[in-house]
């Protein structure tokens, strides 16, 4: 039988995958309590900055809004599309699919818990959408 693990705050690491424009802290990976089937954790985007384009391979993302109205940009049949959230929203990434975290329209930072059906956090960094 297993264990219960407590992660506080300011133990999330930045240890994991980064993408430029962005901040991401892991609390639940393989490294930091032993999962081995999900990655969690939280992204910070400063106001006016917009995170570089990137996909998150296999895994599935799912994104809780906690503070902020990120917009969530990515391409559908050649047009890019702008999906703005607020406080309380949710995203749902599917694998592979390319996207812009964009906090480039606000004066407040954007911050948003994540989890990931991976243990570990999957970056591909891009050049474009």
């Amino acid at each position: 039988m297993g264990r219960l693990y407590h992660v506080p705050s300011e133990e999330c690491t930045s240890a994991t995958a980064q993408t430029e424009g962005m901040s991401r802290m892991a609390a639940l990976s393989g490294d930091t309590v032993g999962s081995r089937a999900i990655w969690m954790g939280e992204t910070h985007v400063a106001p006016g900055i917009a995170s570089g384009p990137h996909h998150h391979g296999e895994s599935e993302t799912g994104i809780y809004v906690v503070s902020g109205n990120p917009e969530f940009v990515y391409s559908a049949d050649g047009h890019e599309v702008r999906v703005r959230t607020k406080p309380g929203d949710y995203i749902y990434i599917p694998p592979f699919v390319h996207h812009i975290e964009s906090n480039a329209h606000s004066d407040e930072e954007a911050v948003v818990v994540i989890a990931r059906t991976t243990q570990e956090a999957i970056v591909e960094n891009l050049e474009a959408l």
